[in-house]
């Protein structure tokens, strides 16, 4: 099935930073990756970095930057400590930097970039991947936004602020690391044994896209093989009250299944005689998603989806089992843990992770179990198209100590499910691993199970069995 829409090749723009690159090399760091050979400045995560929801033109903000660590609370700086390479973490050697940051600084970052020509009554939007964790932006000194979370993408609408000509575009970021009370995974101050290097700051892709004044904003997909049909709610920003939506669904460019309906509730396609996903043969829909308002065309996005159904169900033995697409499949794979010596939670490039799910699947498993982070989109694409199930844990951290430690669990957890819930390779949701900030878990777990009820949850991967979910789950080390 011809897939070459989804890696995108769409028409990207690549702006100049205020640092240059004669001033930038990567770090000598302890150890390095096949890819760190070819990264540089001026080709930088350069594929589009949403593939659920691809538009064509769009404006990458990766590359040289300008920053600074300061001590936290402190005006912007006068003076920059030199170029960063952006999207790759302060800490990390691909960065160029690889320094630490104490909870008591934060990293001021810095870039210039030309406005985009755009229609008249579009929208621009600024768009970050992940930045780790509280981060601040200002554009053209107004300060357009804010965002607390280590892990979700998030977006500024910045229309009203952009100028002709040059923009400086300034973020500051704070992250308290393991002293925080935040969701951090494995990032500690002072690495070592099983805990890692701290992730500080930018570190997946920045972009700017032109939308319509009414524009797709999300897209929420369900299979149901059970009535073999597709189930597509669409969100949309802007003047919504008259707004349609029109479905096609394609295979191998050829149209299978057309349908409409409003935004803002659940349209369904028929998927005759449907192709169903699994990791022997991972089968992906192409989704065309126009919106229609006024009665003429006024946006579009292409996507994807697959068809499958995860569940835990008695088999003929009345043993409880994990079944996919209605047949026990007995699931095997490693604890991924996402991290890369020379990158830390970013890896140098795109082909290092499909690098990454390809070698997992020839090793003969068919699943991995990300373990206490979640990962650019581009990463559970390439589990979608290769055929990687995947267990998926929300990032841990002292989550119980406090009412503030949980209310960051529960809004980063929501964010997780939100962000990653169309991926057809996600096969289930681990909120707690080894009791690390367990709590409420009871109750976290029935969140969970209405809020998605698509897949299974597995409430504490290993130790700390409240008996609250559908999956028992042991750790053994002999």
């Amino acid at each position: 099935m011809k897939r070459t829409m989804i890696a995108c090749a769409a028409l990207v723009l690549v702006v100049p930073a205020v640092s240059t690159a004669a001033e930038w090399k990567i770090a000598d760091g302890p150890l390095m990756t096949r890819w760190a050979k070819d990264v540089s400045p001026e080709s930088t995560w350069g594929e589009y970095p949403r593939p659920q929801m691809v538009r064509q033109q769009w404006v990458n903000l990766n590359g040289l930057w300008d920053y600074a660590i300061r001590p936290r609370n402190k005006s912007r700086p006068e003076q920059w400590d030199g170029p960063i390479l952006v999207p790759f973490p302060v800490e990390s050697a691909l960065s160029g930097v690889m320094k630490p940051v104490r909870p008591d600084q934060q990293v001021w970052y810095r870039r210039s970039f030309a406005a985009p020509a755009r229609p008249a009554g579009s929208r621009l939007l600024l768009h970050f991947g992940a930045v780790d964790w509280n981060s601040t932006v200002w554009l053209n000194g107004e300060r357009v936004g804010e965002h607390t979370g280590g892990y979700d993408p998030f977006t500024f609408d910045i229309s009203g602020v952009v100028k002709s000509g040059e923009n400086e575009l300034l973020m500051v970021v704070w992250d308290p690391t393991d002293a925080g009370y935040q969701p951090r995974g494995k990032q500690v101050l002072k690495p070592g044994g099983i805990m890692y290097t701290a992730v500080t700051g930018i570190w997946q892709t920045v972009w700017l896209e032109t939308v319509p004044a009414s524009h797709i904003r999300g897209l929420k997909i369900v299979p149901d093989i059970d009535r073999g049909v597709v189930s597509v709610t669409t969100s949309v920003a802007g003047d919504a009250d008259d707004a349609a939506i029109e479905l096609a669904a394609s295979e191998g460019g050829q149209p299978i299944a057309k349908a409409s309906g409003q935004a803002g509730r659940a349209i369904e396609l028929k998927i005759q005689s449907a192709k169903l996903w699994s990791p022997d043969s991972p089968h992906l829909y192409d989704l065309e998603v126009k919106l229609i308002s006024g009665g003429k065309p006024a946006d579009a996005v292409r996507s994807y989806f697959g068809m499958r159904k995860i569940e835990v169900r008695k088999d003929d033995q009345g043993v409880n089992r994990l079944m996919l697409n209605g047949e026990v499949l007995f699931q095997y794979g490693p604890l991924d843990q996402g991290w890369w010596p020379d990158g830390l939670y970013l890896p140098a490039s795109d082909a290092a992770l499909e690098y990454d799910v390809a070698v997992t699947r020839k090793l003969g498993m068919n699943m991995a179990r990300k373990h206490v982070k979640y990962e650019p989109a581009r990463w559970y694409y390439w589990c979608d198209k290769l055929g990687l199930m995947v267990w998926q844990d929300m990032p841990a951290g002292d989550s119980g100590r406090s009412e503030e430690s949980k209310a960051n669990f529960r809004r980063e957890l929501k964010a997780m499910i939100d962000a990653l819930h169309n991926f057809p390779c996600i096969v289930m949701w681990v909120p707690f691993n080894e009791g690390w900030g367990q709590h409420d878990t009871e109750q976290i777990v029935a969140w969970i199970e209405e809020y998605d009820p698509t897949r299974p949850v597995n409430e504490a991967s290993g130790w700390h069995d409240r008996g609250s979910s559908t999956v028992s789950d042991m750790h053994s080390y002999p």
